[in-house]
């Protein structure tokens, strides 16, 4: 008698063990800390493409909400990604979402799944020499370059050759999954790149809009004044009609190289990340993004026609 009592205590002491070690396993892994909604202390991990317009938000939002601080780390796209898995990362700012392989993934590690959702659109801007002779290219001529198939004598530079989000988006959007040729120079930043082109005549470079497409900014202005945006061909036009990536045009799909601008939020409870996302998505930090000439993703964005008088 006494030994089918022990055994019976043995294995319900076995079942406790393991439905705690069940339900520790299913516990989530990132609890609620000391932050809020406005105020704590949070790092996020952005793709440097955008370095210009997130260090703009995050000073805005910082400026209203005094008890907040968020640390930002510019890098290349992938290692924003890999970030996700670091304790010590709450956010990234990269130019996807998730894959559905990727949330299944991140439910069985975390034990949730992090939120995402689309922020704005971008363009990937094309720039040439002051000097250079082309300045109008269509898609075609520009997958052309890319892989080595052209009868320009250019040199193309780019923000890396592998992990970058400008890379990624030119494989995936205009390769269509080729590789890129052998001889594509590159430089560590976007600013590398810009320096790069203003200083060789035959070079081609491709940044993200929000490094030199505003006008108001004066760091931008100078970049503006070393190179030339070149125009694409229209993605949507019915006659051969040239743009550039501004608002309008990247807002109606005629500049034929936008790529989104998204939030991946690793966070399971209303901390600071969350108010970070809340700025971003409603109107404050919505109109950063237009100022940052992006186009805003979550609020209305008119067009209208005007007379130009020459």
């Amino acid at each position: 008698m006494r030994t089918k009592v022990a055994r019976w205590t043995m294995l319900m002491m076995a079942a406790v063990i393991f439905f705690s070690c069940e339900e520790q396993r299913k516990k989530a892994k990132v609890i609620p800390g000391d932050d809020t909604l406005t105020s704590g202390f949070i790092r996020i991990s952005v793709d440097e493409s955008f370095a210009p317009i997130i260090d703009e938000q995050i000073k805005v939002f910082m400026s209203q909400h005094p008890e907040a601080t968020i640390i930002a780390e510019y890098k290349p796209e992938a290692e924003c990604l890999k970030d996700m898995l670091s304790d010590s990362t709450r956010m990234v700012i990269v130019t996807r979402g998730l894959v559905p392989d990727e949330e299944a993934f991140y439910q069985d590690t975390l034990s949730f799944t992090p939120i995402w959702g689309r922020i704005a659109t971008d363009a990937v801007t094309v720039i040439t020499h002051l000097s250079a002779k082309d300045s109008l290219f269509s898609k075609a001529e520009i997958r052309s370059m890319l892989n080595g198939t052209s009868g320009y004598r250019y040199q193309l530079v780019m923000d890396g050759i592998k992990a970058t989000s400008t890379v990624r988006f030119l494989i995936d959007s205009v390769l269509m999954g080729q590789p890129l040729a052998a001889n594509i120079a590159a430089a560590t930043t976007s600013e590398g790149v810009i320096e790069y082109v203003s200083t060789h005549p035959n070079a081609i470079g491709f940044v993200g809009v929000s490094w030199i497409g505003n006008r108001q900014d004066s760091t931008q202005l100078s970049f503006q004044q070393k190179v030339r945006i070149a125009a694409l061909q229209c993605a949507t036009c019915d006659d051969e009609v040239y743009v550039r990536p501004y608002q309008a045009n990247m807002a109606t799909g005629r500049y034929p190289l936008n790529r989104g601008l998204y939030y991946i939020l690793k966070e399971n409870y209303p901390g600071l990340g969350k108010g970070f996302v809340n700025f971003l998505t409603h109107e404050k930090g919505q109109l950063i993004f237009r100022r940052g000439f992006l186009v805003p993703d979550r609020m209305s964005f008119q067009i209208r026609k005007a007379n130009v008088s020459e």
